[in-house]
């Protein structure tokens, strides 16, 4: 019986780091995804530095979850959001109305974050 203690507290433990970062990422996109719903609704009203500063913030943000993304999730989704909120901040700072579509790709691109680092049985096989 012993024998198998160890095995269960190990299966256990993953099991519960595993549940904790699908529920940290879900939160952080929640925000994120908040924010940049903020940034189209400036965008829509014409306050084009609001949106801008609202960016910059989600993206100072974003920044400071860099090192726990890169390790706990995909790098090409990670990568992709980064250069899409990188895209984003350019047209937005030149007033370019196409920045909503990017925006709305941003948005995706963090949902498909959170719904990789969901823990489902589609994600485990």
């Amino acid at each position: 019986m012993k024998s198998w203690l160890i095995p269960i507290f190990l299966l256990t433990a993953i099991l519960a780091a595993s549940v904790l970062n699908c529920r940290a990422v879900d939160q952080d996109v929640v925000r994120w995804q908040s924010q940049l719903e903020e940034a189209e609704a400036a965008i829509s009203a014409k306050n084009w530095k609001h949106a801008e500063d609202l960016v910059s913030q989600s993206y100072e943000d974003w920044s400071g979850r860099q090192t726990y993304l890169h390790i706990t999730a995909e790098h090409e989704v990670v990568d992709g959001a980064d250069a899409l909120y990188r895209r984003c901040a350019a047209l937005i700072s030149v007033q370019d109305p196409e920045c909503m579509a990017d925006l709305a790709g941003l948005r995706h691109q963090l949902w498909l974050l959170s719904e990789t680092e969901r823990f489902s049985i589609k994600n485990v096989l």
